[in-house]
């Protein structure tokens, strides 16, 4: 797997001290690793599924990304290839004691045995609506809507917003738009954590699995850039094993994306673009006609990395 830094480290080391009131900042540097296995996206976990890998920087990490991974693999187990910086998050009463600035990042991986504490977790069980795969995560999201209609009442504004992230009012569903989906649900009390940061008694209704902090809002972020990414850079090999059929590139696509894809459509565009090479071989043999066996072409990633390489949702 390549070891690939999207963007640089931003020059940042130890504890900070915010202008105005000398508040000094804790630096918190976290990783959501993602992972695909049997058609299910999944994340690296830890504390039952409620934390994501972290850790503070300390003066002996020679950079951001270098004390990243040394946490994560202390923490998990496993080690990082493929790491692109995603997101400082530093509102306040973010949990946990004094002010934390976290620096996050997108790691992408292939399934592996972690250490004991650490799991890998199906996405899914986070943000159920937005499997659209599915007849329960297209119900799910329709239960949402509905009662994020009422909450939004009369209220423009709210039924715009409402109406762009679930699909409503003749508007497509984006799967893009996973973080704005579950900030709106933050907002109407519909996500656990929004109780729970208000010390309020816990919904009777709240979608998806919990975590701690802010951590869900953080893989929501992770989740929106990664089906955005799969659209304009090859970043989808990174998750596939060295050999893969046509059938499983796009599977894995599909568990991303958290919709289907229209089969002729996606194989003419993959072809068509020149992103992968036939080995040679064949899949082994199953019911049907053996499946040729296709490998990421090196050259796309040398070639197409600036300008990017189209791998567009293309829904049945």
């Amino acid at each position: 797997m390549s070891d690939v830094a999207m963007q640089q480290d931003p020059p940042l080391v130890g504890r900070e001290a915010l202008p105005g009131n000398g508040e000094v900042a804790r630096i918190e540097l976290i990783a959501v690793v993602i992972a695909v296995s049997a058609d299910t996206p999944l994340v690296l976990t830890r504390a039952e599924g409620t934390l994501l890998p972290a850790g503070p920087l300390e003066t002996r990490h020679r950079s951001l990304q270098a004390g990243l991974r040394a946490w994560v693999e202390a923490q998990t187990g496993h080690p990082l290839g493929y790491v692109e910086q995603l997101y400082t998050f530093a509102d306040r009463n973010r949990g946990g004691a004094g002010r934390t600035i976290s620096i996050s990042y997108l790691a992408l991986a292939r399934e592996s045995r972690p250490l004991p504490g650490a799991a890998w977790q199906d996405w899914y069980r986070y943000f159920p609506w937005e499997d659209q795969r599915s007849a329960e995560g297209r119900a799910l999201a329709a239960a949402l809507a509905a009662r994020l209609q009422v909450w939004a009442g009369g209220e423009t504004a709210r039924r715009e917003r409402v109406e762009v992230c679930f699909g409503l009012g003749g508007l497509p569903w984006n799967e893009e738009l996973v973080l704005a989906r579950y900030e709106l649900l933050y907002e109407a009390g519909l996500a656990g954590e929004a109780a729970r940061d208000a010390h309020l008694p816990p919904p009777t209704f709240a979608a998806g699995m919990m975590m701690a902090f802010d951590h869900r809002r953080i893989l929501a972020t992770a989740a929106a850039r990664l089906r955005a990414k799969i659209k304009y850079h090859p970043v989808i090999f990174e998750l596939m094993p060295e050999s893969f059929t046509l059938f499983e590139l796009q599977r894995t696509v599909e568990a991303i994306a958290g919709t289907k894809l229209h089969k002729p459509n996606f194989r003419r565009m993959v072809e068509s673009q020149n992103l992968v090479e036939e080995t040679g071989e064949v899949a082994a043999a199953g019911r049907g006609r053996p499946a040729r066996l296709y490998r990421f072409r090196e050259a796309v990633r040398r070639e197409r990395a600036s300008a990017g390489t189209r791998l567009p949702v293309v829904r049945a």
